[in-house]
């Protein structure tokens, strides 16, 4: 839907300009939709700064960064949007940098390992607008019943998956491989298996190492065993393995802090750990992040820069992570959350966010990866399947999309 905050048009009669922010829908319902957060903080900034007007689209998670990048093919680019990449637009010169659209002290309080991930080239033109990580969740009253300790390792994970199949548990351990956010389960197995989607040595992708390989012959046996529940892991997606574990139906999962929090809600007694790894915790955890990027296209700097400054106050950023429980990407919002109790749901994310590795961005590369990954991951693990077949495939997508984008 689309918030006509103000004319349409880069300025009006008056001569005010009008900025163009297309914005993601986190919100689940119309009670708690981002449009709310987006008509107050908005009106604020308007009433502090006469002759700037904000003219908000809010377009769904699903679908936003498909509808920016058809409004920059068609000449219509915003002023601002929140992407989940922005290396091609940065290659193709469309993008201001930051430091051209953000003060010293606002740009200077990012957080780092976002701040570097959010860089093509060592020039930083994403902005992270706000970020999450995960952890392994599991259900207290079913390891209870089933008398398991917290699992730390794959070893426990695989022998309390079975230990809840044989409780009744609907699904032991929820696998959602489906093509909603498939490349960010992946991931967090991968790093949990010491692997990864790149080489941490030159940063070129590794999506067929050993380690990846080994990762997902071991997921493939705990399908195999029936402990991953009735639906297809390729056929999973996140939103229902969520449900699901809201509803009493899963024992174990990845989750993010909104699930703590809706889980919370429904009565179910939540246990956290970070993620577990062959054989003790992981070394890293996986992080995502989502991207303000301003475009050039309108000639609008110093009114976006106005705008971005005011936008990452540390108000601003702890009303948006509350309302819809993700983390704070500055070090002053992080500061204020860990001191204020109003938010302990989400702080015991915060030291993972501080470990983790989080997609390559960077790479302009990285969407047509993400999208084989999506397509082609849950086939992995499906039976008669060969993880290493179906992961040497992904790999020549990205050597594919790699060398088209050098040929360039």
């Amino acid at each position: 839907m689309t918030i006509a905050l103000a004319g349409c048009g880069s300025t009006g009669d008056s001569g005010d300009v009008t900025l163009k922010l297309v914005a993601a829908e986190y919100g689940s319902s119309a009670a708690n939709s981002t449009e709310r957060y987006w008509l107050a903080m908005v009106a604020e900034f308007e009433s502090r700064n006469p002759g700037i007007k904000i003219d908000i689209d809010i377009r769904p998670l699903k679908t936003i960064d498909s509808d920016v990048a058809k409004m920059v093919k068609e000449g219509r680019a915003p002023d601002i949007a929140q992407v989940g990449s922005y290396a091609d637009y940065a290659k193709s010169g469309k993008l201001y940098t930051a430091d051209e659209v953000l003060s010293v002290p606002t740009q200077a309080n990012f957080l780092t390992q976002l701040t570097e991930a959010g860089t093509v080239n060592r020039i930083q033109y994403g902005v992270p607008f706000t970020a999450s990580t995960r952890l392994l969740f599991y259900n207290k009253k079913f390891f209870r019943d089933a008398g398991l300790s917290a699992p730390k390792n794959w070893a426990d994970i695989k022998s309390a998956a079975q230990a809840l199949k044989g409780q009744g548990v609907t699904t032991p351990l929820a696998l959602p491989l489906g093509s909603e956010e498939a490349q960010t389960e992946t991931l967090m197995w991968l790093l949990s298996g010491e692997g990864g989607y790149t080489d941490t040595a030159d940063g070129s992708y590794s999506l067929d190492s050993s380690q990846n390989i080994q990762t997902f012959s071991w997921l493939k046996d705990l399908v195999g065993e029936g402990l991953t529940g009735p639906i297809a892991p390729k056929n999973l997606d996140r939103a229902t393995a969520f449900q699901a574990f809201t509803s009493g139906q899963v024992g174990m999962l990845n989750g993010n802090p909104s699930l703590l929090v809706a889980a919370q809600d429904r009565g179910v007694d939540v246990g956290t750990v970070p993620l577990p790894g062959v054989v003790g915790k992981a070394e890293s955890s996986m992080g995502v992040a989502d991207w303000a990027v301003a475009f050039k296209q309108n000639d609008h700097q110093n009114e976006i820069t106005k705008f971005m400054d005011f936008t990452f106050d540390d108000q601003n950023v702890l009303t948006f992570v509350g309302n819809y429980d993700q983390l704070p990407v500055t070090y002053t919002a992080n500061e204020k959350m860990s001191a204020n109790r109003a938010y302990r749901n989400l702080t015991k994310f915060q030291t993972p966010l501080n470990n983790s590795e989080l997609f390559p961005y960077d790479k302009t590369s990285w969407s047509i990866v993400s999208e084989s990954i999506r397509k082609n991951i849950g086939k992995a693990v499906a039976p008669g399947s060969s993880p290493a077949n179906v992961l040497s495939g992904i790999a020549r997508d990205a050597q594919t999309a790699e060398a088209a984008e050098s040929a360039e």
